[in-house]
């Protein structure tokens, strides 16, 4: 069954393709808006591959879910500004002080580029009630970027996956991108690596009333060892330790990465 799921989900992005040229991956992936250190980082991060993948176009309401700096930021804004809409969905300028920092520096990037930025709506997610960003039904494609662990750590997990499904559209599309960790994982150690199942990932998205449609390895990293003392971030861009083994991380590269598609079943 999940191979014909794979195949039927395949065939939905080659359609999708049909619009692909309505896309400006030009701007997107090398416009001024990014810097050299953000575009570098595309070797890992996929990021044409991987919207694609999610079956993005652009005449989408698109929310990214805590979108921290603003990397994805960057690539999305392009290519749903004329035609979609792009929902920020960032932290509460309420909680805590990382989170006021996180939410002020992404603030200030998009007042730096009106050009780029004009059209980004700014919503907040306000744990631990998750007052919706987007209204009930009204969004076709919510994307995370590896922020699963963070949700569980801050036990907020199936509260944000409510959340997320109860925003998508019927058919819509949940994009995810996450560290991934071994089946035998606790959810202790989820919490203190950020390396999660890909089990414990689709166990979160069923609860809330979705489905896995596809997988990818656009994102794997089969030189992640994911053995490392400090977790996920001792490897790039972090390097958590420092000078110690920083050659051997680097060599590496960023780490190994789920890549799931889940929909909303339609009413």
């Amino acid at each position: 069954m999940m191979v014909l799921r794979w195949t039927m989900a395949m065939i939905w992005v080659l359609c999708a393709s049909g619009v692909q040229a309505e896309l400006n991956w030009q701007l997107a992936l090398s416009g001024e808006q990014r810097s050299e250190a953000n575009k570098a980082r595309d070797e890992y991060r996929h990021p044409q591959e991987t919207l694609s993948f999610f079956g993005i176009s652009p005449t989408m309401t698109v929310m990214e879910v805590s979108p921290g700096g603003g990397w994805y930021t960057e690539v999305l804004a392009p290519l749903v500004a004329e035609n979609g809409a792009l929902i920020a969905a960032h932290s509460s300028p309420n909680g805590g002080s990382y989170a006021r920092r996180s939410l002020g520096g992404f603030l200030k990037k998009l007042g730096e580029n009106d050009e780029i930025f004009d059209s980004v709506e700014v919503a907040t997610l306000q744990p631990p009630s998750a007052v919706s960003p987007a209204p009930a039904g009204s969004v076709d494609l919510v994307l995370a970027f590896r922020n699963v662990h963070s949700w569980l750590r801050a036990d907020q997990a199936e509260m944000m996956f409510a959340t997320i499904a109860e925003s998508l559209k019927p058919g819509g599309v949940l994009g995810i991108v996450q560290h991934r960790g071994s089946a035998d994982l606790t959810l202790e150690q989820m919490k203190k690596t950020a390396y999660v199942s890909e089990e414990k990932v689709i166990e979160l998205a069923e609860l809330s009333g979705l489905e896995l449609d596809a997988r990818s390895e656009i994102n794997a990293n089969p030189n992640d060892t994911k053995d490392y003392a400090r977790g996920v971030w001792t490897l790039p861009p972090t390097l958590a330790a420092g000078d110690d083994g920083r050659d051997r991380y680097l060599a590496i590269g960023e780490s190994d990465r789920m890549t799931l598609r889940f929909i909303k079943p339609a009413e």
